[in-house]
């Protein structure tokens, strides 16, 4: 028995496990692995607080996205109602301004009637004056005659004048 290879080597076996219990190694593996272990934990839970960090900043991300698309909505509908409320304004000025012009041309044909109608007037009575002379003239003679047409046509002139 003790010459056989295969005691010697459960001998040495046991030698070798016993000075590795001799020498706490079975303790140091286990604490190393108890750390390696600790490690592991802990990065897991650094991971697991970086994953909830994430999904937080995610929330707060998404949130400020919707908040943002709100905004812009808000300020295109704040834009169309001032684009409208422009055009309004716009289209009354350009009512007004044709109103005024439109006025303006009709108080200008206005005066240019009565303008017309005065000139007409005034060439009606011209004629008829003259006319008036030249029939007079005609028919009337002498000195008395002739103050007494200058001073028939003064009067007629005045009077149609004024």
């Amino acid at each position: 028995m003790l010459a056989s290879a295969e005691t010697w080597v459960a001998i040495a076996f046991l030698i070798f496990v016993g000075i590795l219990v001799y020498y706490k190694v079975p303790g140091i593996i286990t604490s190393g692995l108890d750390k390696r272990t600790q490690g592991v934990a802990d990065q897991l839970q650094e991971a697991k607080q970086l994953r909830d960090d994430a999904e937080n900043l995610l929330k707060e991300f998404e949130a400020k996205r919707v908040a943002a698309e709100k905004e812009a909505e808000d300020i295109v509908a704040l834009a169309k109602a001032e684009a409208k409320r422009i055009s309004e304004e716009t289209q009354q000025k350009m009512a007004d301004f044709v109103a005024r012009r439109t006025a303006a041309a009709e108080a200008k044909i206005a005066q240019a009637e009565a303008d017309a109608a005065a000139e007409v007037k005034a060439a009606a009575i011209e004629a008829a004056v003259k006319a008036s002379e030249v029939v007079l003239r005609g028919e009337v003679k002498g000195k008395t005659a002739e103050a007494l047409i200058t001073k028939g046509l003064d009067e007629v002139k005045s009077r149609f004048n004024a």
